[in-house]
């Protein structure tokens, strides 16, 4: 488990940046943080890894529920906010696990877990800081 303490949103994205450059495909992000804590901003820094094109805005997929970004590795972005159980095994994320690296908001509503899964909890400490841990899930080597 390592824990950060960052200070801005581009922290933030650059802490993500990171940690996108050691995914590979089949690899989840589940990202648990209040409204508002940076969840959108960690996975916009997550695309900046992956070489997302600057050109696909990243926001957050909340009506939308699943947003594919092309990269050096396809990310798929995916909101559960407004979803119950049934709902999100309709998805299919696990079909998508073959084709690039699911990031996952409010991954506390995903009712199953998922192989190569990295969590990343992000905490509310001022009006710009953030607590982030991230570790890795079911003793999996992610080599963060």
């Amino acid at each position: 488990m390592e824990k950060y303490l960052t200070k801005t949103p581009e922290e933030t994205k650059k802490l993500a940046s990171q940690v996108a450059q050691k995914l590979k495909i089949g690899d989840v992000v589940l990202l648990k943080g209040d409204l508002g804590a940076g969840k959108t901003t960690f996975i916009q820094g997550l695309a900046q890894g992956l070489e997302v094109p600057e050109d696909y805005y990243v926001s957050s997929p909340t009506f939308a529920l699943i947003n594919q970004y092309p990269g050096r590795i396809t990310l798929f972005h995916v909101d559960l906010y407004r979803l119950e159980a049934g709902e999100v095994e309709d998805l299919g994320l696990e079909d998508l696990l073959e084709e690039g690296i699911l990031a996952i908001e409010w991954a506390e509503r995903l009712p199953y877990s998922l192989p190569h899964s990295l969590l990343v909890e992000i905490l509310v400490s001022s009006p710009t800081e953030r607590q982030i841990t991230i570790k890795t899930l079911k003793g999996e080597s992610n080599d963060l």
